[in-house]
C-alpha cells in the first residue's frame, strides 16, 4: 500500500459504534442477566459454580433460554473467562395496524417503525383479535443481536 491510498481510507461503512455484546467475566454473571450461548441472546435462568478443580479454575454452568424463541441452552465456562452478554433493548409502540404479517407500529415521538413480523402463535393471534376488536394496543419490541420481536403487548391507557 502507498502513501497515497492510506491516506484515503473510506469509513462510510461505520457505525454510531454501539456494539451486538460486550464482555463480562463469567463468575460476574448473574441469575435473570443475559449471555450469547452457541451464538444466541439468553436469559440466565440458573447458574452454578463448581470448586477449584485439581488444575485450577472453578467452573460456572450456566442455564438459559433464548430471549426470543425460548429454546433452552447450557454452557460451562471456567470462572475467570470472558462471556459475552448481549445488549439488549426494550421499547414501547402503539399499535397503528397490521398489514400482511408485519406490525405498523408508532414510537412516542411520532416515528413509524413497520419491520416488527407478528409473533406466530398465540401472542400473535390475541394481538390480532384485541386489534380487530378496536382497542389500542402498546406492544413490547426487544432487540438484540440484530434481531427484534413483539414479545408482548397490552392495552394502550385511555387518553392517548
Amino acid at each position: 500500500m502507498s502513501d497515497n491510498e492510506a491516506e484515503n481510507v473510506n469509513f462510510e461503512t461505520a457505525h454510531a459504534g454501539a456494539s451486538l455484546t460486550y464482555p463480562q467475566q463469567c463468575s460476574a454473571l448473574r441469575k435473570n442477566g443475559h449471555v450469547v450461548i452457541k451464538g444466541r441472546p439468553c436469559k440466565i435462568i440458573d447458574m452454578s459454580t463448581s470448586k477449584t478443580g485439581k488444575h485450577g479454575h472453578a467452573k460456572v454452568h450456566l442455564v438459559a433460554t433464548d430471549i426470543f424463541t425460548n429454546r433452552k441452552y447450557e454452557d460451562i465456562s471456567p470462572s475467570t473467562h470472558n462471556m459475552d452478554v448481549p445488549n439488549v433493548t426494550r421499547r414501547e409502540y402503539q399499535l397503528i395496524n397490521i398489514d400482511d404479517g408485519y406490525l405498523n407500529l408508532m414510537s412516542n415521538d411520532g416515528t413509524s417503525k413497520d419491520d416488527v413480523k407478528l409473533p406466530e402463535g398465540e401472542l400473535g393471534e390475541q394481538i390480532t383479535a384485541q386489534f380487530e376488536e378496536g382497542k389500542d394496543l402498546m406492544i413490547n419490541v426487544v432487540a438484540a443481536m440484530n434481531e427484534e420481536h413483539a414479545l408482548s403487548f397490552k392495552e394502550a391507557p385511555q387518553g392517548k
